[in-house]
């Protein structure tokens, strides 16, 4: 008779520094993978304990006592299936290893420290944790297993060190974030490191939001010819069974699941809805408010807040004034009908009106310019942010990544709110996931989609009159942003030198008021955020 292991791949939601609510959850799921999937062996995320990435709160030493005390509670009240969890392991001062174990009725049949420390993109692991270099097989069932830990298997030597220690198979633990492709990337480079080692892995990651991280899951299996034996469905929490069988020709993963590979603006609008849901219910907040001004941003947002937490957690303001079209006006309207979510209208032109009276005397001989359209944002901010403080719902903002890219947003105007929903979004993919969202059921109006963007904060305004078009922006901007690419090899892909000098000058110059936007979903591989580091003050001269 063949040996056997049936996994439990744990796709969950885990909150960072609830360490009892993390164990509470690794608890119901090993006795659900116990009596209903009949498993022998379930497998949690990376640092499943404390929840991923704990930064600075590793230091606390109030956590190294609660994930001590956690350790201790699942070692010795999961009974009837082995458990492999991750944790920090406190060695000594100063010493913490990104580790896992195996605990079955009490024992541990295995530890393992992660060899490879990420420290790129929104990774600083090398600020917190010792790297290790002894690999961990264990026998289930008489299968040999072998342990990795995320990093790990983006390197070939961990892989190999386990395959050298008798590994039949491999199961890696992960807190991979989402970002476009990231899924694709993820099984290209395991593909790669099966045809080093030829035996099976198993890839289990979590799923939910964390600050400006999503993890999007995708737990799968790969076969020793490297082709995919089980995906599981990305951004949903669920438990997953596969049977792990020996044979004289090695170990097979068997499943009746291989869920499909989504299209770009589906797992994108996925990650929106996952990261924003995640962020206002882990902090508690009864609901959000947003200003809708009747174009694409505003809209698009609303349709993300909807899915995320339902028409009556969200609110949607317009506040006209003199230069707002009545289409714009029409139009929030209708997607706010719609959806059926609250919609209150506060003309803004009394406020600011006051205001231009009261500085009448000190601009006296002054221009109108710039300052009388931060004027209108700043007073929709104050509006926003009371209906906020009075409501305790949460500010979602609504500019795009191209504006943040450029400062085409008023600090303390239209950047005020909580947290930034697209703000890793290019505005050509804004429109792309307008038009997405509206085939899962028509919300956003099509002239909405359609019309050519404006601010209306003058008359006749339009985006064009300060940008470059979107289609030349955008792409400018991701070479820059996201491929740190000079000038020239910019210009080589076809665009003018001085448009692309004048884009660049423009991000290094707003770099202050990025510092001081709310935190938003990351989706490309470099966002404005954790892994965007460039200096306020620069005295850097981009090649003319």
């Amino acid at each position: 008779m063949a040996d056997t292991v049936t996994l439990a791949l744990a796709q969950v939601d885990l909150a960072v520094g609830d360490v009892a609510g993390n164990t509470r959850k690794i608890l119901d799921y090993s006795a659900r993978a116990r009596d209903e999937l009949e498993a022998d062996l379930i497998v949690f995320p990376e640092l499943s304990i404390c929840g991923y990435p704990p930064e600075d709160l590793l230091f606390h030493s109030g956590l190294r006592h609660d994930v001590e005390q956690a350790l201790e509670t699942i070692r010795d009240q999961v009974q009837g299936i082995a458990v492999l969890v991750g944790f920090p392991e406190y060695e000594s001062k100063g010493t913490i290893y990104n580790s896992c174990a195996v605990f079955r009725d009490g024992e541990v049949l295995s530890h393992y420290r992660k060899n490879r420390l990420p420290n790129y993109a929104v990774f600083d692991e090398e600020r917190y944790f010792t790297a290790a270099k002894e690999p961990a097989v264990f026998t289930l069932n008489g299968i040999r297993i072998g342990l990795n830990i995320c990093e790990d298997v983006w390197n070939a030597s961990p892989m190999q060190k386990a395959r050298a220690a008798g590994a039949e198979c491999i199961i890696a633990i992960n807190g991979s974030p989402y970002e476009v492709k990231s899924q694709r990337n993820r099984e290209k480079t395991l593909k790669k490191r099966i045809a080093e080692v030829g035996v099976p892995v198993v890839y289990v990651n979590m799923v939910g939001g964390q600050d400006e991280l999503v993890f999007d899951g995708g737990c799968f299996v790969m076969d020793s010819a490297g082709e995919v034996a089980f995906r599981a469905p990305p951004f949903e929490k669920g438990l997953h069974r596969v049977v792990l069988t020996a044979n004289a020709s090695g170990v097979t993963p068997q499943s009746a699941d291989v869920a499909a590979l989504l299209p770009v603006e589906e797992s994108v609008y996925k990650a929106l809805v996952t990261g924003t849901r995640d962020y206002v219910e882990k902090h508690g907040f009864p609901g959000v408010i947003i200003g809708l001004s009747g174009g694409i941003d505003s809209a698009l947002v609303l349709a993300v807040a909807n899915d995320a937490l339902g028409p009556d957690k969200v609110r949607a303001v317009m506040m006209p004034f003199r230069y707002t079209s009545n289409m714009s006006q029409e139009d929030a309207a209708k997607q706010a009908e719609t959806l059926g979510i609250r919609y209150d209208v506060v003309p803004i032109a009394p406020i600011y009106d006051t205001i231009v009276e009261q500085l009448a005397a000190v601009f006296e001989g002054a221009e109108e310019d710039v300052t009388e359209e931060n004027i209108q944002a700043r007073v929709r901010g104050i509006l926003l942010m009371a209906l906020s403080n009075k409501t305790g719902r949460m500010l979602l903002t609504t500019g795009n990544k191209s504006e943040m890219a450029v400062g085409y947003a008023t600090l303390y105007g239209d950047m005020a709110g909580g947290f930034a929903p697209i703000k890793d979004c290019a505005k050509t993919l804004v429109y792309r996931l307008a038009r997405y969202r509206n085939t899962l059921g028509a919300c956003i109006p099509e002239r909405v989609i359609t019309r050519e963007p404006s601010a209306e904060l003058r008359p006749g305004q339009k985006d064009s009159d300060s940008l470059p078009d979107y289609e030349i922006l955008d792409p400018i901007l991701e070479a820059f942003i996201e491929e740190d690419l000079s000038v020239a090899e910019i210009t080589e892909r076809g665009f003018e030198r001085a448009t692309v000098i004048r884009v660049l000058e423009m991000v290094k110059r707003n770099e202050y008021k990025r510092r001081q936007a709310p935190p938003g979903i990351r989706i490309s591989g470099r966002a404005f955020g954790r892994d965007w580091r460039y200096p306020i003050t620069s005295g850097y001269k981009f090649p003319g």
